[in-house]
């Protein structure tokens, strides 16, 4: 069975927002906090820093344990064994501070985006979904003009590679790359694209992750009624 990622009834269950998460017989197992995020400092997740061969085999042999279990019809001990652990992101209640440098070189900063209604998107050059929503938040800064400040956030991404996708596409959108301490003021990130939308006071409106099917519909219904 395959779901779309941010549309996984599976996944609201469990308020799993990222990925990678894996489940057994409908029971999670594993939930991204175990791989570690972005911005987190590695070794905090049970199998984190993900790129260590001993971690993968750890990983590998406890999911072999969990198949084993459910197969023995012992699927309340798999439940049991994570039914205390904490999977569901904490949303972050305002646009925190930034400091970053964008890809002209200027400082990118809550006071200048203040007063306006904010989207912030994290996104990677290697995620295809990516690409169709930056193009649309293109599109929405072409409409809404300085009612919007839109700053698209990179994430794990060669230099050369994010120069590249913001040259083809909208000048005005803010880039840069995001670093450790941006991705942790966000309440980490686990998954791209990941959006945020601010309201003219700066408080969070509302948080899409993943690329659902209805996700521009989703966003451009908040933005009705923050940037009129």
């Amino acid at each position: 069975m395959s779901e779309n990622f941010g549309a996984s009834k599976l996944a609201e269950k469990f308020g799993v927002k990222g990925y990678p998460a894996v489940f057994v017989d409908g029971v999670l197992v594993a939930s991204p906090r175990d791989f570690g995020y972005f911005g987190e400092v590695e070794g905090t997740g049970r199998y984190a820093p993900w790129r260590n061969a001993d971690n993968q085999a750890k990983f590998k042999n406890d999911l072999i344990r969990m198949i084993d279990l459910i197969m023995a019809g012992k699927r309340d001990v798999v439940g049991r064994e994570h039914a205390g652990e904490s999977t569901a992101l904490k949303e972050i209640p305002a646009l925190p501070k930034l400091s970053l440098t964008d890809l002209s070189g200027r400082p990118v900063t809550r006071d200048q985006l203040a007063g306006r209604v904010v989207l912030v998107e994290f996104w990677a050059t290697w995620c295809p979904p990516c690409r169709s929503s930056l193009e649309w938040l293109g599109d929405l800064k072409q409409r809404y003009g300085d009612r919007i400040a839109i700053v698209a956030l990179a994430v794990l991404s060669p230099e050369d590679q994010v120069r590249a996708t913001a040259k083809s596409l909208n000048p005005t959108v803010r880039w840069a790359i995001t670093d450790s301490a941006t991705a942790q003021a966000f309440g980490d990130i686990t998954s791209v694209p990941t959006m945020f939308v601010f309201d003219r006071s700066g408080n969070t409106a509302k948080v899409l992750y993943g690329a659902p099917p209805d996700l521009h519909q989703q966003a451009e219904k908040t933005l009705e009624g923050l940037a009129q």
